[in-house]
């Protein structure tokens, strides 16, 4: 055995990175094993939502996403035709199911969207860009990625997991299988995974092909399934409702694609190389509990579903962001294990609605008159404001919130990214990876009640500047991951200071004594 660590993250995707990137800032010594030798490039998802860009803003890394989207953008305009699609935002807001959810039909004032901030229409960034920033960022803050190195065992004896790659050993107190949907680590480690078993294949590519002139652009529904051409050259994409593959692993051909393009288009194109290219099922699952001793699952190691809505990343993502803090707290002695009872408490939810709404998706994909009946049925809501403002808020993640108890409404919300006083957003006050107390009246008597927590928390004192969906709000305090733990009216600040120091004790410890 060579080395100790206080936790071992499997995988060096976006969930991986993400998480070693949270534990940093936590001051946790985290290494991260990959058995891949160099980043994925193989076609993935293509779109994050908002709570996903909301945590990258949070973080500093919002600059980063907006530039990688401008640059999908311009390179939509260029395939699709510049008077087609705007310059300087997505060309749609979703969709469920191919549905398109056009942004002129939403309800953009819709009280749920209040307080989003500029992460409300950074969406086009893909897989292998999230990975670059997030390479980038753990890079910067210290991570140990190593490449090449396959996690082949492991041995959790309740103190700690002594993890085996290969010919080599390593300890640490914490593991974390972020290792995709096939997860070594869920395996070895005896994790349940209950669900339902796949009844499509879908193919993703990028190709040189010709003959396109019968494709027709976005998504597609047909007679033999599902199609999507572009938004890029090259690009497409096919949903056959025949059962999964007969081999999974096979490697994807070019005669593989060509003849599901042409099955489910009835158009004769021609498929000449293979850029990259994946098959994928909607097999269904979850662990029924994301830790089993002193190992955690995250992202695809936790839950598998269809990737229809590019849903998988962002739960990941937000998973990451969960628990990360929380296992910083724990490795610094912070907090009790107990914290980490509140992981799955407050992501097994999100997940299970997530694999219902992709099973959903996949229902209206089927080819029988009586599911054809019901997209059109649905199509026809969905072209409504109503019915697109619905749909829209539930895959774009604003709806997501925590159970955390508490009166006020925006306890277990998102933090709303008001403009303050000082010339700041609240989002940019999350840089370090803290907990953050608002005070938005100048409340010494607020501050004098978080006193004991200045070590662990930071407070911010300004006035929020003109904001019609929060009038009233006079104070906030929130997690690290940017959820609120406890907030106060105007007029209620004094009266629920209890309430205050109960969340203080709840999600960051025994207060330190104050000179």
């Amino acid at each position: 055995m060579n080395e100790t660590f206080d936790v071992v993250v499997a995988g060096a995707g976006p969930v991986g990175l993400m998480l070693a990137c949270e534990l940093r800032l936590a001051g946790v010594d985290v290494l991260v094993v990959e058995r891949l030798p160099e980043l994925d490039r193989t076609i993935k998802a293509g779109a994050i939502n908002v709570p996903t860009a909301q945590a990258f803003d949070r973080r500093g890394l919002l600059p980063e996403l907006l530039a990688r989207q401008q640059v999908a953008i311009e390179a939509i305009r260029a395939f699709a035709g510049p008077s087609t699609i705007p310059a300087d935002r997505p060309p749609i807001a979703g969709h469920f199911a191919g549905i398109m959810l056009p942004f002129d039909v939403i309800d953009g004032d819709d009280p749920d969207f209040a307080g989003v901030g500029p992460a409300a229409l950074t969406m086009l960034v893909n897989q292998q860009g999230i990975e670059e920033i997030l390479g980038a960022r753990a890079a910067e803050l210290g991570v140990v990625v190593r490449r090449g190195l396959e996690l082949t065992g492991l041995t959790d004896d309740g103190k700690g997991v002594t993890v085996h790659c290969g010919a080599e050993s390593m300890r640490a107190a914490w593991l974390v299988g972020c290792d995709g949907g096939r997860s070594v680590v869920r395996k070895l480690a005896g994790f349940d995974f209950p669900g339902i078993d796949p009844e499509i294949t879908g193919r993703q590519a990028v190709v040189e092909m010709s003959d396109t002139e019968g494709l027709q652009l976005g998504w597609n529904d047909t007679d033999n399934g599902i199609y999507v051409y572009g938004p890029t050259p090259g690009r497409f994409l096919t949903v056959e409702l025949d059962g999964p593959p007969a081999e999974r692993d096979a490697p994807v051909t070019a005669a593989e694609l060509e003849a599901s393009l042409r099955r489910v288009t009835g158009v004769p194109v021609r498929i000449t190389a293979v850029h990259s290219a994946t098959r994928f099922t909607d097999n269904t699952r979850q662990v029924s509990d994301y830790r089993k001793g002193r190992v955690l699952l995250a992202g695809d190691a936790a839950h598998v579903h269809s990737p229809f809505g590019g849903q998988g990343l962002n739960l990941g993502i937000g998973d990451a962001v969960d628990l990360g803090w929380k296992l910083g707290a724990v490795v610094a002695g912070r907090m009790g294990e107990e914290l980490l009872d509140t992981y799955t408490a407050e992501r097994y939810p999100i997940g299970a609605w997530v694999l219902e709404w992709t099973r959903a998706q996949v229902a209206l994909m089927r080819l029988d008159r009586r599911s054809k009946a019901l997209r059109e049925v649905m199509a026809e809501l969905l072209s409504t404001g109503d019915g697109a403002t619905a749909v829209l808020k539930r895959i774009s993640g604003v709806l997501h919130r925590y159970n955390l108890g508490g009166g006020h409404r925006l306890v277990g919300a998102v933090v709303p990214d008001l403009a303050l006083s000082d010339g700041s957003r609240v989002a940019e006050h999350f840089g370090s990876g803290a907990g953050v107390l608002f005070d938005l009246t100048d409340s010494a008597e607020l501050r004098a009640a978080a006193a004991g927590w200045r070590d662990r928390i930071r407070t911010v004192t300004a006035k929020p500047l003109d904001s019609p969906s929060f009038p009233d709000l006079a104070a906030i305090l929130v997690r690290p991951d940017g959820y609120v733990a406890w907030a106060a009216d105007e007029g209620g600040v004094v009266r629920d200071l209890p309430d205050l120091t109960a969340a203080l004790r709840r999600w960051f410890g025994a207060p330190a004594q104050v000179p």
